[in-house]
């Protein structure tokens, strides 16, 4: 599959193609010469009111269902960065999408929904 999901420190691996960090925040104390991805896509992560949402800061967490479709609504004005991966998957690419958490729940994991986003642009433009 040409789109890939993992954590960012997990060691690059030579199918890995276009690695893009998907986190809001950059890896703490990590130096620049260190970084393991292409480019940092926090456009691409969950918003910090989503984020805080869904741990429950100030609050009762959200629904791992509300999680998913808040997520999927702030990508909709983030079609432009959607197009590109994408593009770069219609060309053959693989895409190696990055964050730092470990994904317990797969099915709302942003890294997932994000590659099912990118998924779903390269049917549409076929």
């Amino acid at each position: 599959m040409p789109i890939k999901t993992k954590r960012w420190c997990v060691p690059m691996e030579q199918d890995d193609g276009y690695r893009a960090l998907i986190c809001r925040y950059r890896p703490r104390g990590l130096p620049k010469a260190k970084e393991t991805w292409d480019a940092w896509q926090s456009n691409l992560a969950p918003s910090p009111e989503l984020f805080d949402a869904f741990y429950g800061k100030g609050r009762t967490p959200i629904t791992l269902d509300a999680y998913r479709d808040r997520y999927l609504q702030e990508m909709a004005s983030q079609q432009d960065a959607i197009t590109e991966l994408a593009s770069r998957v219609k060309r053959g690419e693989t895409v190696t999408l990055l964050c730092s958490k470990d994904c317990i729940l797969e099915q709302v994991c942003h890294r997932t929904l994000l590659a099912g986003l990118i998924e779903a642009e390269v049917a549409r433009s076929r």
